[in-house]
């Protein structure tokens, strides 16, 4: 392989993320990277275990002299979150992730990078090819489907695993150490669709240009979501005239912040048709105003296209759907004042969808407060119920709690200040992460959440830091040398 990442140390860390890059791994399409695992077990011989899900656990007998050191479990999920520009032609079930690399900066041409988690997956890899590191029992523990909702690492038979340390390397800045996350579920709201021919003129609507995001860690920026201000327009529009809903669709992902949405409604003639682009330039225009410190670089095209002939949502349907999307919750619903303001309750529509027969909307709440999340899906249902939806509660996650005893973490600090002549920073995200479901069945797990500087993940401006990979590498080289000991 012509490797594009040179001149970074450990060679091999940067060489399997360029490898496992070229595998297309989107969640539900994990096989090829799970067997590229097995094979990679099988060839340095060690203990593999692969199950009916593609997740691949893989164990490495400690090094000489750590045998009585207990065991550490290394666990990163092997999908990542497939979205790209709309200008960028790419079928991320075939296609290798196109690497970019420029001043210290790994990208991807136009497309999520995946370095969430592929980072962690090059990071075990790395560790499991060197012979020459000290270390405890190794059991590396590659999880798949965390994206749509945390399922690898659910199903997963954890009797498999033996160790009580946990190193999760899903966390995402480095000087930090994550030690709590909030709980998920996915919720799709659906209601079948009657069409009816239509003619007239065409108004599109083509949302371009949001930064989008995280939308557990990056939910609290107030960044623009295209498909409520879709809602926006489209809703006054439809109370303004008499167009007809043809097609109303925006975002990939259910925890992805919507960058793109496109609708688009008939009218009866042309003059109706500009009457409607007239209004919807005004919404637009304010939108910009209102999102100009937040997110500068919104857009939205609006186009007329005589002489369609379509077959139209029917109004019940049509308002119905635009309403729910108005209404459902969206962004920040709570925050901990007590302390340092951190979000504990926040959701995400995060995708919307008209097809030839069914409308369909997909929220991401999250919350780090069991009896808040449990009301907040009593919230969902009750508006389900009103606005005539369907509503399933699939995937859903625990969260993970904050202990005051960890020995993981105080070694994690202890190699952090000596390394580096600097105080690791410890907090709680409002991100999901996998050890809430691993802190759950292992008791007595003691786990801590690291990583190295990612940027913007879930979008294509995702981005990876390669010296901060490279420092990260040090870091866990350290700590399970300490941890051997």
């Amino acid at each position: 392989m012509d490797y594009k990442i040179t001149g970074y140390e450990p060679a091999k860390l940067f060489h399997y993320f360029e490898e496992i890059s070229a595998i297309p791994r989107g969640s539900g399409n994990e096989k090829g990277i799970s067997d590229y695992l097995v094979a990679f077990a099988k060839d340095h011989g060690l203990w593999v275990y692969q199950d009916d899900v593609y997740n691949v656990i893989i164990k490495k007998a400690a090094s000489a002299g750590a045998e009585a050191a207990p065991a550490v479990m290394l666990q990163g999920h092997i999908d990542m979150v497939c979205d790209k520009l709309g200008s960028v032609e790419h079928d991320f079930e075939k296609d290798g992730i196109d690497l970019v690399v420029k001043d210290g900066i790994l990208t991807a041409n136009g497309t999520t990078l995946g370095a969430d988690n592929g980072i962690a997956v090059a990071l075990m890899l790395t560790v499991l090819d060197d012979d020459s590191l000290v270390h405890p029992a190794l059991e590396c523990v590659f999880t798949t489907d965390e994206e749509s909702g945390l399922v690898g690492a659910e199903t997963l038979d954890k009797s498999q695993i033996d160790a009580r340390i946990m190193i999760n390397l899903d966390s995402e800045e480095e000087g930090v150490a994550t030690v709590s996350c909030a709980g998920g579920v996915v919720v799709t709201y659906s209601r079948p669709i009657v069409r009816e021919h239509k003619a007239g003129s065409l108004l599109t609507l083509e949302i371009s240009g949001l930064l989008g995001g995280h939308s557990g860690s990056d939910i609290h920026l107030e960044r623009g979501n295209g498909n409520i201000i879709m809602a926006r327009i489209v809703e006054r529009l439809m109370l303004a005239g008499d167009p007809a809903l043809v097609s109303f669709n925006g975002g990939t992902k259910d925890n992805a912040i919507n960058r793109e949405c496109k609708a688009e409604l008939v009218y009866a003639d042309h003059a109706a048709a500009e009457a409607g682009a007239a209004i919807a330039q005004g919404i637009i225009a304010a939108v910009s105003s209102e999102l100009e410190v937040f997110d500068p670089g919104f857009a939205c095209s609006v186009e007329i296209a005589d002489n369609a002939e379509v077959e139209a949502i029917d109004p019940d349907t049509s308002l119905a759907f635009v309403r729910a999307i108005r209404l459902a919750p969206n962004g920040v619903m709570r925050r901990n004042i007590a302390t340092d303001g951190s979000v504990e309750v926040s959701s995400n529509i995060g995708v919307v969808a008209t097809s030839a027969d069914e409308a369909k909307i997909l929220l991401s709440p999250r919350s780090s407060i069991t009896s808040l999340q449990e009301e907040f899906k009593d919230r969902l249902q009750t508006l389900a119920d009103v606005l005539g939806f369907d509503a399933a509660f699939e995937y859903e996650y625990p969260g993970w709690s904050y202990v005051e005893h960890s020995a993981v973490r105080d070694v994690f600090c202890e190699s952090y200040r000596e390394l580096f002549g600097t105080e690791l920073k410890i907090e709680s995200i409002h991100a999901g992460l996998e050890c809430g479901l691993f802190t759950e069945a292992l008791p007595g797990l003691d786990a801590i959440a690291v990583g190295p500087t990612l940027s913007d993940v879930h979008t294509p401006d995702e981005s990876m830091e390669l010296a901060s990979s490279e420092r990260f590498y040090t870091l866990l080289v350290d700590v399970l040398k300490r941890l051997a000991a």
